[in-house]
């Protein structure tokens, strides 16, 4: 939701700070006063391109800044976080900077960045319904995407996408297969010497270190040997063969611990008996553990053996290191790698069939997906047209056309080659049944098999034309909005959650309301307001019938402001930006009803903000 909008020294805006509330916000102002500068503005946060002559100083410098707040589950926010930003309590400052002797600047939470950032963050909080804006719904995979979302058919396309994956994958390595035949018996000697040298050393994970640190001990052993002896002498004298007389330090502990004892006050030395009783058995412990080095046999051992083996391990490390772990695992690809290089005629028709199995199953998807894009289709059609009525646009009507790839002898096919491969996977007439069906060449995508395409009929006896190329900006930002309260009804009929996220997504419509007057004004407000129970509609208006069902308004005026420049006096035009509420809004009301502020239009303008409330 967007929750702030603040703009210096855009067009004749000099400074203008607005707050949004959820629900409906309408922009309304005299024609000329500035509107679409505030669109412009927002079309600067959201990464747009900057245009030249939006500023009447050429030393002035353009800002523009938007807060949103958001929801975890926004969109929005793995992308900010992906290029390492967090967002500050739950909001987005979005913010451009336009110097004008500097290239502009993007900023992201404090964060300057690219932007194309800026403009992936903002086209998933904005949409933009104006004229300029309605491109977007042009392409045929933005249309795909929004009747699938209308369709609710995540679960199919997810399986869908899955089983294209794994078929690609499949793809991959057969035709990795096809390109190693002519290397393959080179690649297959190679793996096999490879593997046979590896195996024949039979190395185990840790077994180089092992050995290295045998070989030390072995070549210091002497030295090991005669600090070891000094140390036990030293803690106790009878673990060797010395002068039993000879003072060391659990005899001396032990001779403490008596003379304590011997003192006979009870109590008095307890607590330094125990601390020197915990002493004797650290050095228990030690003098044990010494003594076992002086059992260790490893000075015995070969070392002439040992390094020849550590000479094998570092060869083996050196060609498929960088250590024994990872040789041991570039044997075990290697021997799958061997398996595919000597690939027999009935393995690659093994592989084949699955194919086909394969195929069968990606082709099936793929027709369930399309069943459920053409049951949407009609659906949203149907009920897109339904609103466009409502909308003064009688006679026009959306048609969603789903044509899918697939004919009844292309799945005939299909089938026929699945059962072959199920009854015998490895015999010629799988083969052949497999190599004359491609048909995930032009007939599948990773989307599916169908081509979508929306087609607006403008008027009645008006050919079918594509979106985007058949009408008007009010009249296409009508559409869109029909287009957006079927997905907000879609949406809320589909939603099983009473808790799930309201108001994540900006809805702004520009021109809406060309050539809209009488009842059809009143329904197209009443409609906007609709929408905005489901998101946050900022609409541009300059129909009183329309701006009454807002719960937010604000007016743009412009006034003369004299100047004074190098002793000359002028005068140059600001816009001001103002939030109306109560009676300075019924005035406003007023205004847009009859130009005037009369008692008549004031009363007139009472009775319709109190019709419009939903």
């Amino acid at each position: 939701m967007l929750e702030e909008l603040e703009i210096r020294n855009l067009g004749p805006i000099r400074h203008a700070n607005l707050g949004f509330g959820t629900g409906m916000t309408a922009i309304t102002g005299e024609t000329g006063a500035g509107k679409s500068m505030l669109l412009d503005a927002i079309r600067l946060i959201s990464g747009a391109s900057v245009q030249t002559g939006r500023t009447d100083s050429a030393n002035a410098d353009i800002w523009a800044q938007g807060i949103f707040h958001v929801e975890q589950d926004c969109p929005a926010l793995s992308i900010i976080q992906s290029a390492g930003i967090e967002p500050e309590e739950g909001e987005l400052f979005l913010t451009r900077s336009l110097p004008a002797h500097r290239r502009s600047r993007a900023i992201l939470n404090g964060h300057t960045v690219p932007r194309s950032l800026l403009h992936d963050v903002g086209s998933e909080l904005v949409t933009i319904h104006g004229q300029a804006d309605q491109m977007r719904l042009a392409s045929s995979a933005r249309q795909r995407d929004m009747l699938d979302l209308y369709a609710h058919n995540e679960q199919t396309r997810e399986e869908y996408a899955t089983l294209w994956h794994a078929l690609q994958q499949l793809d991959e390595r057969l035709s990795t297969l096809n390109r190693q035949r002519s290397s393959a018996q080179d690649r297959a000697e190679y793996l096999r010497a490879s593997i046979a040298a590896i195996d024949d050393a039979a190395p185990h994970t840790g077994e180089l270190e092992e050995l290295k640190s045998r070989r030390e001990r072995i070549e210091n052993s002497a030295t090991i040997t005669q600090g070891v002896t000094r140390a036990l002498a030293a803690l106790d004298a009878s673990q060797i063969d010395v002068d039993e007389d000879q003072s060391d330090a659990v005899t001396s502990i032990h001779a403490a611990i008596r003379a304590l004892e011997d003192i006979g006050v009870p109590a008095v030395f307890d607590e330094s008996v125990k601390r020197l009783e915990s002493v004797d058995e650290e050095l228990a412990d030690i003098v044990f553990s010494l003594a076992g080095q002086l059992d260790n046999d490893d000075e015995d051992g070969d070392l002439d053996a040992i390094n020849g083996r550590i000479h094998t391990l570092n060869e083996l490390v050196q060609r498929w290191g960088p250590d024994v772990e990872h040789v041991l695992q570039w044997r075990d690809e290697a021997q799958l790698e061997l398996e595919d290089v000597e690939a027999s005629p009935e393995h690659v028709a093994e592989l084949k069939a699955q194919r086909v199995k394969l195929l069968h199953d990606v082709g099936t998807s793929a027709v369930r997906l399309s069943k459920s894009r053409l049951r949407a289709a009609k659906k949203l059609g149907a009920q897109v047209s339904s609103e466009l009525a409502s909308l003064a646009m009688q006679g026009s009507r959306l048609d969603i056309q789903v044509t899918s790839r697939f004919d009844d002898s292309t799945y005939a096919s299909l089938e026929s080659a699945h059962t072959a491969s199920t009854d015998n996977s490895t015999n010629n007439s799988t083969d052949k049944e497999a190599s004359q069906i491609d048909v995930d060449e032009g007939l599948l995508d990773s989307h599916g098999c169908d081509d979508i395409e929306f087609l607006f009929t403008p008027f009645p006896g008006s050919a079918r034309l594509p979106m985007g190329k058949s009408a008007s900006g009010g009249e296409l930002s009508r559409l869109m909005l029909a287009l957006e309260l079927s997905m907000a009804d879609s949406d809320a009929r589909h939603r099983t959650s009473s808790s799930a996220a309201e108001h994540d997504k900006v809805f702004i419509f520009d021109e809406v309301d060309a050539g809209v007057g009488g009842k059809a004004a009143v329904e197209l407000g009443r409609r906007l307001a609709m929408l905005s129970r489901h998101a946050q509609v900022i609409v541009v208006t300059h129909l009183a019938q329309v701006a009454s069902w807002a719960q937010t308004q604000c007016t743009v005026s412009k006034r003369a402001v004299q100047s004074a420049s190098d002793g000359s006096r002028g005068s140059h035009v600001e816009t001001e930006v103002t939030m109306v509420e109560g009676d300075s809004r019924q005035h406003e009301i007023a205004r847009m009803l009859a130009g005037s502020e009369s008692a008549t239009s004031l009363r007139h303008a009472q009775e319709l903000l109190e019709a419009s409330r939903i």
